[in-house]
């Protein structure tokens, strides 16, 4: 798309759906946190959770399950005793690489950006 189209009422509106319907997938706090920490390889529940570390079990199953309806993440049961279940990323999870690269780059410069122009905030804050 084209920087004119964008601006274009058309191009503007394809652009607000585009990102809705991104918006809608990975919406939440910890979806793409979890993903970034899946991309080491296939991980337990227990060390997704570590990983992570604020998130409650109730909201890691949810964001899981729904990570998995669309197809980014894949749960794996191993019939061992006891049984064994990891989750670990699709192929498909790879088409967010550019998306997280610039997402962390962007949070990396406003992280520097906020801390640089005021002396009052901790990172922590930000």
């Amino acid at each position: 798309m084209t920087e004119k189209n964008i601006h274009s009422k058309e191009g503007c509106n394809a652009s607000v759906a585009a990102v809705k319907d991104a918006l809608y997938v990975l919406n939440g706090k910890w979806k793409l946190p979890l993903i970034i920490a899946l991309t080491n390889g296939p991980m337990r529940f227990k060390d997704i959770q570590r990983a992570l570390g604020d998130i409650t079990p109730k909201v890691l199953t949810k964001d899981l399950k729904e990570l998995e309806l669309n197809e980014f993440v894949e749960r794996k049961v191993f019939s061992t005793t006891p049984v064994t279940v990891t989750y670990e990323l699709t192929p498909y999870s790879r088409s967010l690489d550019k998306v997280l690269e610039e997402l962390k780059n962007w949070g990396l410069q406003h992280r520097n950006r906020i801390m640089s122009n005021s002396g009052k905030v901790r990172p922590e804050q930000i």
